[in-house]
């Protein structure tokens, strides 16, 4: 049963729970479960999600079932820097996708996480991993590591704090290890890593720069683990990346 809401707990904080019920195997539903997903009162539940389908970002189908509005979407997509990042990169990313034929993904670091904007995945492709707007623990991804790789000392430390989740025999989890290999990817400006997310997957990803010369995406490739090609992967990645950075305005720099 779900429980009462909070006392003193903002409209805000139940409306964002009602939002964070969704997800990529839960995209519509009764009322009911709606309020049990999100740990609301079924009355309380009601009430917003009334006033979220007035303006558009719930809506209800036919059959009652809850799910995200188009508003919603439209919203997400209006002054965030980001996202302008997927669509600049998209093209690329497609050119990137037709020469190697393997997962290519674009991500972001957000709330401690990897957030993936975009995938472009070949049809006989089963990794259940790196769906658009799905996340992934930093350690456990190409592109987190690269994004961590860039990110400030402070950041990083703080992140080396955190008990790390051991997701496979291959993830690293050790802070002064993971220390070396943000150097090692600094130096070779790429991150070529084995089964540390899921085993039977190699990813590689390399840092995508915006303007003020920060790491704002990375830009990523996965095949499967033992039909790894580097040699070609790294610098199509490379090539593709620089063009993306020069497109969002950033300086040249060596690749």
């Amino acid at each position: 049963m779900p429980a009462a809401a909070e006392p003193g707990e903002s409209v805000i904080s139940r409306v964002a729970r009602i939002f964070s019920a969704f997800d990529r195997k839960n995209r519509s539903m009764p009322l009911s479960v709606l309020a049990e997903r999100a740990d609301l009162p079924v009355p309380t539940t009601y009430r917003l999600v009334t006033e979220l389908v007035r303006h558009g970002l719930l809506e209800r189908g036919p059959d009652k079932q809850i799910q995200i509005g188009m508003r919603l979407w439209e919203l997400s997509t209006r002054g965030n820097d980001r996202l302008a990042v997927r669509d600049i990169a998209l093209p690329y990313m497609e050119d990137l996708f037709e020469s190697l034929g393997q997962l290519v993904t674009l991500a972001v670091l957000d709330g401690g996480t990897v957030l993936y904007l975009e995938r472009l995945t070949p049809e006989w492709f089963k990794l259940e991993r790196a769906h658009v707007a799905q996340r992934h623990p930093i350690h456990g991804a190409s592109s987190g590591l690269v994004l961590l790789a860039y990110a400030s000392t402070e950041y990083q430390e703080q992140f080396l704090k955190r008990p790390l989740l051991r997701m496979t025999e291959d993830t690293v989890t050790d802070p002064d290890v993971l220390r070396k290999m943000l150097a090692d990817i600094r130096q070779r400006r790429y991150a070529l890593v084995p089964g540390i997310g899921t085993r039977g997957w190699t990813g590689m990803a390399v840092p995508i720069f915006a303007q003020d010369g920060s790491a704002v995406a990375a830009l990523n490739v996965v095949y499967a683990r033992g039909t790894e090609q580097p040699t070609t992967a790294i610098p199509a990645l490379q090539a593709a990346a620089f063009a993306i950075s020069m497109a969002l305005g950033a300086k040249p720099r060596g690749r």
